[in-house]
């Protein structure tokens, strides 16, 4: 069992690596995402559809992903003390080859891939690892010397860029704020960037704007400004520190020359996340720059271990469309309409899975809704409190069996926000964590069922007759420390009308379920 695709019941990985993409010609982008120790490709044309998994699985769990031209890069390992690490490359899913092992070995995780011009680049905490793009042969090993104030073992953050018409230069975030400019071919220190204040903290991310020379970064005290490289001048001051927001993990820059100004037709615009928040942040550049809109509760925040929030964003090249990737265990596009014009994108395609480790699986018995034979269906619960219905061949038919909208109850109640303020998420509006599972599809409606109303209401004034006539719910769950037993409708994939007391007004006991 722990060989099959079950982050198709996930698409993040448990270090929360980001997705990575590359352009394909003019027709579509691929979106690459790393599952534990596998790669799973996405195409945007097809609605993000699942189009490669890779095999073989690598040794141990995937800590940094690139994609760049028809290739994938996977870093590995390095995540214990004195255990093995490397990175391999994959096209269309299979190992083509595997970067030379640097002299030392890899004694720690690259955090961060890159590749560009004739240079892999690597980054961890304490190194910077190159090798030739060419060969896949090991270049050199870059060591920034350990600031006289750094108490901890990491120097670096993790966070690098490079920057159109700097040859064979790197941009790299420091713990102390600093960012350094090394060139990668002569392997030396050429400048460094100071942060804009004292306390300004750990750079926290890097990206460079499409105008040259200009480089947003963003510190751990949640200042975020825009860097002139050239002359070591601060552009634009966007934000200050501030304790009441997250500090900023990701940037984007959309580059179609839209999407600005009050009726969208000026460039200048950024896009901002946070790991610790689920909101994106639009912002226009033009005038000194203003925050146009934010989307709020593009990914779920979990409160299970505090660092759930979007791990990426990143605008497609040349396209109003917008690619994010959370810790919820999702991977969603959107688009940006331009008439009417709106700052803030609509949802284009999604896929997600379960946020949270799985408790239950069973499989739905045959004859299932567009199945001809036993084990098609997978029903999945997890202690997100939520349950699945996975196909084994065909990822685009994942669905999530609705227990109501809980996004928009959370949201009307004051979820998905970062800070102590924050007392509702969606997870808990939903029915406790599903401790075990039956299913008999005998009387099942399938998609003609026309009931309505609220869900799990035993509501006395239900039509049987009506209920002969369309179907019956055909999924059943028990639920931890919850007395009752809970229907669903299998067909319309959403919850049902009953709940069902046990005899003795305890937990519903595992394995205690027959047919219903």
């Amino acid at each position: 069992m722990t060989d099959l695709p079950f982050k198709t019941l996930g698409l993040v990985s448990p270090t929360g690596v980001p997705f990575t993409s590359v352009r394909l010609g003019k027709s579509t982008f691929q979106i690459t995402t790393s599952v534990g120790r596998s790669l799973q490709t996405y195409d945007l044309r097809r609605g993000l559809n699942l189009v490669f998994l890779s095999r073989p699985q690598t040794p141990d769990i995937i800590t940094a992903t690139y994609a760049w031209k028809d290739r994938v890069f996977a870093a590995w390992g390095g995540l214990r003390p004195g255990s093995p690490g490397g990175v391999w490359v994959f096209k269309r899913g299979k190992k083509i080859a595997a970067l030379e092992e640097p002299p030392s070995g890899l004694v720690e995780p690259i955090e961060q891939l890159l590749v560009f011009g004739s240079w892999v680049v690597g980054c961890c905490g304490r190194s910077i690892q190159v090798w030739k793009s060419a060969s896949y042969e090991h270049y050199t090993t870059l060591t920034p010397a350990k600031p006289k104030d750094c108490s901890g073992e990491r120097i670096l953050t993790g966070k690098m860029c490079n920057m159109p018409t700097y040859l064979n230069k790197i941009f790299v975030g420091k713990y102390d704020g600093s960012v350094d400019i090394w060139n990668l071919s002569s392997g030396k220190l050429l400048y460094t960037i100071l942060p804009t204040s004292p306390n300004a903290g750990a750079v926290t991310a890097l990206q460079p704007a499409p105008v040259l020379s200009l480089l947003a970064i963003a510190y751990r005290n949640g200042a975020l400004s825009i860097h002139n490289v050239d002359t070591d001048q601060i552009v634009l001051s966007l934000r200050s520190a501030s304790h009441s927001s997250p500090p900023i993990t990701s940037i984007t820059f959309r580059n179609d020359g839209l999407g600005a100004g009050d009726d969208g037709r000026k460039s200048g615009v950024m896009a901002t996340a946070s790991i610790d928040s689920g909101d994106i942040t639009i912002w226009d550049l033009n005038n000194g720059g203003r925050v146009a809109g934010i989307l709020r509760g593009a990914h779920d925040v979990s409160g299970n271990d505090g660092d759930s929030g979007i791990n990426r964003i990143e605008f497609l090249d040349g396209q109003p469309v917008i690619v994010s990737s959370g810790k919820d265990n999702a991977l969603r596009s959107w688009i940006f309409d331009e008439t009417p014009f709106s700052p803030i994108p609509r949802p284009l395609h999604s896929r997600s899975g379960h946020a949270a480790a799985i408790t239950t699986l069973e499989f739905l018995p045959s004859p299932s809704d567009g199945s001809e034979s036993v084990g098609k269906w997978l029903l999945s619960a997890s202690k997100d409190r939520s349950l699945w219905a996975f196909s084994l061949r065909k990822d685009g038919q994942n669905t999530e069996l609705s227990q109501g909208n809980i996004r928009s109850k959370a949201k009307k109640a004051g979820g998905f926000r970062a800070g102590i303020d924050q007392s509702v998420r969606s997870e808990d509006l939903k029915a406790p964590e599903i401790t075990c599972i039956a299913c008999s599809l005998n009387r099942d409606g399938g998609m003609g069922v026309t009931t309505s109303g609220p869900i799990w209401a035993n509501s006395r004034g239900a039509n049987t007759d009506a209920s002969n006539a369309t179907g019956w719910e055909s999924v059943l769950t028990g639920h931890r420390g919850d007395k009752y037993a809970r229907t669903w409708f299998w067909g319309k994939k959403r919850a049902g009308r009953w709940t069902f007391e046990t005899g003795d007004a305890t937990e519903v006991k595992v394995g205690g379920l027959g047919d219903p």
